[in-house]
């Protein structure tokens, strides 16, 4: 299981850092979550201001 971004997602760009495998790149016109990398691990989901980050 991985994490998705949501459409309310601002685009802040506070989770990517976060993320232990570099899984959450820039996207159009929102972040995105590669689920292959993704371990589930909630860090991105932690530090967003809109909590667009949820389990798949």
């Amino acid at each position: 299981m991985s994490y998705v971004i949501e459409d309310s997602c601002i685009a802040c760009g506070a989770c990517a850092p976060e993320c232990p495998v570099e899984a959450i790149s820039e996207g159009d016109p929102i972040y995105i979550i590669d689920p292959d990398k993704c371990i589930d691990c909630g860090a991105c989901a932690d530090v967003c201001p809109t909590d667009s980050p949820i389990p798949e």
